[in-house]
């Protein structure tokens, strides 16, 4: 297993580390314990020491807990999250965090993150002084790193990057999303504040695994022969700031493949020669030529009467179609539903329409969209 230093701490991770967001479930939704078990103690016996879980995963702290039980606490790093999406939740704070503790059953956790600051949540954070709850959770030994993760572009992330001397950031970045999400450029900046880096989504919630028609010649011209998993690990393992790469691995042979790749002795900063990245950028625009639907993201259309995320929409629908796969935008798509921006809100006003410089008929996408993406229930 290859490791790298963590930041600023002072230890070093493994460059893989296990998500545990997807532990195998069984058809009723629930996580098959046996099975996470022996992923968990599997993962730790073949040097993965890194574990990211959150208190919005069901049942997932629990269950890591129980699989950690009895291991050595020096020997692993253990990292959760709270969310900040609502004013509810700043009541509860020591309280969650308490509960995450004993669910995890350890005295204190080596990574606490607020969990996906967005740049509508920030300003409440701030308001509500969440950093200075943590430094006091930090004074007390309950958590040793104070961090975020973060989905949203470069600009508002670099602002919350700045506003504190954060242990680390937890960020979405694979090779699809060099322009967008907080790019390179952000995990660089992050780089040389010494914050630690995790990258989550590599492969886009599975969806850089498959491998589509369009994109196959061009893998197949790749000076080595690699399978597009591969190919995206190295992607992320290739920019020196990121300390762990995360996984969310559903079945023990997943567990083994990835160990297998991140062992190996070239996965390191700077796999990737030029004629590689080129590569990937042929093989992302390849992908981008299936979008079934031409919204550009111009919000000329916004804001819509009803609040529905037209281009938002759009984009999780051309992500079904172009992955050639629907899991992971059908629960994006279930995000906008809880947050009553999703297609079902459209009342067929027509005032986007007019707007559209694509002439896209936004009206007829929104209907198609909302029959492929709706009814995602989230485990």
């Amino acid at each position: 297993m290859q490791y790298r230093p963590f930041g600023k701490t002072g230890y070093d991770v493994s460059l893989l580390g296990m998500g545990c967001m997807r532990f195998p479930r069984s058809d009723d939704g629930k996580i098959e314990r046996e099975k996470a078990y022996e992923m968990v103690r599997y993962a730790v016996d073949n040097g993965i020491n890194y574990f990211d879980t959150a208190l919005g995963y069901p049942s997932s702290e629990e269950v890591l807990g129980e699989a950690l039980d009895g291991i050595s606490r020096d020997k692993i790093k253990i990292a959760t999250k709270h969310p900040f999406w609502n004013s509810k939740l700043k009541d509860s704070l020591r309280r969650d965090l308490e509960n995450s503790l004993k669910k995890l059953r350890t005295d204190y956790l080596d990574v606490y993150l607020i969990h996906c600051i967005t740049k509508d949540s920030w300003p409440n954070i701030k308001q509500w002084e969440i950093l200075k709850e943590y430094k006091k959770f930090r004074d007390e030994g309950l958590i040793k790193a104070i961090a975020f993760s973060y989905h949203g572009e470069y600009e508002t992330f670099a602002e919350i990057l700045k506003s504190y001397d954060w242990d680390m950031c937890q960020v979405q970045h694979n090779f699809i999303d060099t322009d967008r999400e907080v790019t390179a450029k952000g995990i660089e900046l992050a780089g040389e504040k010494g914050c630690a880096v995790v990258i989550m989504e590599p492969l886009l919630g599975g969806n850089l695994s498959n491998e589509p028609k369009i994109v196959s010649p061009i893998y197949g011209r790749a000076r080595v022969q690699r399978s597009p998993v591969e190919w995206a690990f190295r992607y992320t393992a290739n920019f020196p700031q990121a300390s762990t790469i995360l996984s969310g691995m559903t079945t023990l042979k997943e567990l083994k493949q990835n160990i297998e790749l991140f062992s190996r002795e070239d996965m390191t900063a700077g796999n990737l020669n030029d004629g590689d990245l080129a590569m990937l950028a042929e093989v992302k625009a390849a992908y981008k030529s299936i979008v079934a639907i031409s919204c550009t993201t111009c919000k000329y259309c916004t804001p819509c009467p009803q609040k529905v995320d037209i281009p938002g929409v759009f984009e999780a629908y051309n992500a079904a179609k172009m992955y050639e796969m629907t899991a992971q935008p059908r629960r994006v798509y279930s995000f906008l539903t809880k947050a009553k921006k999703d297609a079902g809100n459209c009342t067929e006003c027509g005032e986007c329409e007019p707007k559209c410089p694509q002439n896209i008929r936004i009206i007829e996408g929104l209907k198609k969209s909302h029959e492929l993406l709706k009814g995602w229930v989230e485990l």
